[in-house]
């Protein structure tokens, strides 16, 4: 099969399960203590739940992590697995290591973080980071603004209900930006809507 012809599959397949849209995104944070713990903590987690409530109680307890400098100076007095109220000392290692990164390359805020990530080599960085794989990094990018599509297991089976199975991440990755810009619907907000889609049927 064709990668157009997987693009049609998809995109016939959104418009069936999801209708028209419009899909929106949710937009992320401007807390950069929120959008590394994010990053580091969602994977295979129930986010609603167990995520989200977590990263709003660290916003609100540490207010001066809003940037990388700051994030990185509440880590120097402060546990993040209690703050983040979650016992995972693999999670915890991969925040430390990605506020790291960011502070050798001078990245702090947001906007910084969002410009940093559209360059492929800053992207291989933040793969040499243990734990952060391809979709990681897309989805770090939409957590600070970028419209991205993130590949997890959820747009996974989301594409093998539309018979679409056996592709790379990359290949995948493609065939949603397609279906995405062929329907007219935002990357993000299309991913978003995908995904709540098959989390709620969980």
């Amino acid at each position: 099969m064709t990668a157009q012809h997987h693009v049609q599959q998809l995109a016939a397949h959104i418009r069936r399960t999801l209708g028209d849209g419009p899909f929106l995104a949710p937009g992320g944070w401007t807390h950069m203590g929120a959008v590394i713990c994010d990053a580091s903590f969602q994977a295979r987690r129930k986010y609603a739940s167990t995520i989200r409530p977590r990263l709003l109680q660290l916003q609100a307890a540490w207010p001066d992590a809003a940037t990388v400098r700051g994030f990185r100076a509440r880590l120097a007095t402060d546990d993040l697995a209690v703050a983040m109220n979650f016992n995972s000392p693999r999670r915890v290692a991969t925040a430390h290591h990605i506020a790291d990164l960011l502070a050798a390359r001078a990245v702090d805020t947001r906007e910084d973080l969002n410009t940093w990530v559209g360059h492929r080599e800053n992207r291989a960085a933040l793969r040499t980071v243990k734990g952060v794989g391809p979709k990681t990094v897309d989805y770090i990018g939409n957590l600070v603004g970028r419209s991205q599509i993130a590949i997890d297991t959820h747009l996974r089976s989301f594409a093998a209900d539309a018979s679409i199975t056996g592709l790379t991440h990359q290949q995948l990755r493609a065939v949603y930006e397609a279906a995405a810009t062929q329907l007219g619907h935002d990357p993000a907000g299309l991913e978003h809507a995908v995904w709540r889609c098959k989390s709620s049927a969980l």
